[in-house]
């Protein structure tokens, strides 16, 4: 074993442990901020997971129904005022920060990130905002794991995954299931059916690890109970293709929604501060008449695998939520997406099952691995951390078939969207990732140096980045040169895909920059202003780009 694989090891075995600790410090802020706001505040008791220590049973007390808003709303100003004063980047749901952090930022998440973000989540999600704990333990752990590879000096590419590492930890700590959480974190990643497959072995040493740690410390099974009968009658299966079918639309609207309303909360004209207050306020009104929607909902969806809620009340709360938690994470509150979009998977399922007559649980269960497998595009780590979860292992066979119908219907449906999936920073593939820029860059040189193209030796041993940085064409041997052409604002080809571009046979496109990144150019990319391309061609094919770029300065 090579001793970078003996420092990983050991660096998941310590993130794991701490990992547990941190969600178990998570765990008690979100009891304590559920006690001070929804229960003494608001007089309201929603129903918890028997498996938690809770009673499927809710309990609002005589006081106006008007304390719940009021809860909210407080909860959500607190929540704004803590985030964007401290730590904007740590708003919204944290998931989609850590992705972020990983193409773009090196894995450098800010050392205050990871405790505010903590707070500000079981304030939001204690006092009854509509959104759920994987986002904030995904950034929380994610941000450990980044501040101990600072702290330890490791360069970028351990950063990133030791980020990985503490994000996979506090999944599994908090949703019990270590196979399906470590596939979470390599898959999340991108939006096309790709993983960060280096890093599946040390993720998921580091998720049993933080499982383990958590069942030493009392806490371990499933989170739901699903009946100790429950039978899968192939015969059924057909049910479930529906169901998945059914689940595709609901996971492409799911991400319109949310970003809908993000765009429209960005352009109220007043202190971001106070955003995810008027959002609050919004989710507390429902909640007079529909409090199921309140938090992350686990003990209703619960009731719903129990047969304890009815089709129709189902149906409205598959909607309801939909509006819900775009209401309190798009307008800038903390927490995640995860939660919400099992709650209305489960809905519609348990809606579906209730309509046809059959027994609920399974199909409230494969509901929700299909409704977030096709919004968040993670269908196999969704299949996995849904059944974990639940424990109904039996189940899996038809949830694969529910879960790769939703991701195809999904992905056809989203395909020309602006937001195809609930994660915004999600790359398609790992050559658009800022993270593999380098190696893909070098593959690009290599392809050109066995297609003939002769290059000094000099060149090869250039870094890229001062390379791009020359703004002249490069003499190369056998009359080719290297150029660079710049996407000026006011040029044609401004938000068209590459593949749009007629460009000449002698032109070899080998890279794309972007505010100092690098990107491998796939045809499918759009262009922006200020973009870079980087060529390799002939004299000719040079004055026929600049006749196709207007000029563009090289």
């Amino acid at each position: 074993m090579k001793a970078r694989t003996r420092r990983l090891v050991l660096d998941a075995v310590l993130l794991g442990i701490i990992g547990a600790l941190s969600a178990k410090v998570f765990i008690f802020l979100l009891g304590l901020a559920q006690e001070i706001f929804l229960h003494r505040l608001a007089g309201y008791i929603p129903p918890g997971l028997p498996n938690e220590g809770g009673i499927l049973k809710e309990s609002l007390s005589s006081r106006s129904p008007w304390m719940i808003p009021l809860a909210t709303t407080l909860g959500g100003l607190l929540s704004g005022i803590i985030v964007y004063t401290w730590a904007p980047e740590a708003e919204g749901h944290g998931t989609d920060a850590m992705v972020r952090a990983f193409h773009r930022l090196g894995g450098y998440i800010r050392t205050r990130v990871p405790f505010l973000k903590m707070l500000a989540s079981a304030i939001t999600i204690g006092s009854g905002g509509a959104a759920g704990r994987e986002g904030p333990t995904a950034l929380v752990s994610a941000g450990i794991g980044s501040l101990y590879a600072r702290v330890a000096k490791r360069p970028a590419e351990d950063r990133r995954l030791l980020m990985l590492m503490g994000s996979a930890a506090g999944l599994s700590a908090i949703f019990r299931s270590p196979i399906g959480t470590a596939l979470f974190t390599i898959e999340v990643l991108y939006s096309e059916m790709e993983f960060e497959a280096g890093a599946l072995i040390f993720t998921l040493l580091a998720a049993v690890i933080a499982y383990t740690a958590m069942g030493l410390m009392g806490i371990c099974g499933p989170l739901f109970q699903v009946p100790p009968d429950l039978f899968v009658d192939v015969r059924q299966y057909y049910w479930y293709a529906i169901l998945g079918v059914l689940s595709g639309p609901i996971g492409t609207i799911l991400p319109v929604v949310f970003y809908g309303l993000r765009d429209l909360f960005l352009r109220i004209p007043i202190k971001p501060h106070f955003k995810p207050a008027i959002g609050a306020l919004g989710v507390g009104i429902m909640a007079i008449w529909l409090p199921q929607i309140l938090g992350g909902g686990y003990g209703w969806i619960q009731m719903a695998m129990d047969g304890g809620l009815g089709w129709k009340l189902m149906l409205v709360l598959l909607f309801a939520k939909m509006i819900a938690f775009p209401l309190t994470v798009s307008s800038g509150g903390s927490g995640g997406v995860f939660a919400p979009s099992l709650f209305v998977g489960g809905m519609l399922g348990g809606a579906m099952a209730g309509l046809a007559h059959l027994p609920p649980a399974s199909f409230v269960v494969v509901g929700m691995a299909s409704v977030f497998g096709a919004a968040a595009r993670v269908p196999i780590a969704a299949m996995f951390m849904v059944v974990e979860m639940t424990g109904a292992y039996l189940l899996l066979v038809p949830a694969a078939l529910a879960v790769l119908l939703s991701y195809l219907v999904q992905s056809l449906l989203a395909a020309d969207l602006k937001y195809p999936s609930l994660y915004e920073f999600q790359v398609p593939n790992r050559a658009e990732s800022a993270a593999h820029q380098e190696e893909f860059l070098q593959t690009a040189l290599d392809l050109l140096l066995k297609r003939r193209v002769s290059i000094p030796e000099t060149i090869g041993h250039l870094n890229l980045l001062v390379l791009l940085e020359l703004g002249i064409p490069l003499e190369l041997p056998d009359g080719k040169r290297l150029v660079i052409q710049t996407i000026s604002a006011k040029s044609p080809w401004v938000d068209r895909p590459l593949k749009d571009i007629p460009l000449p046979e002698e032109a070899e496109l080998i890279a794309l920059v972007r505010e100092d990144h690098l990107l491998f150019p796939q045809g499918s990319l759009t262009l922006k202003a200020e973009d870079k391309l980087l060529f390799v061609t002939s004299i000719a094919g040079w004055k026929e780009l600049n006749r196709i770029f207007g000029g563009s300065r090289v």
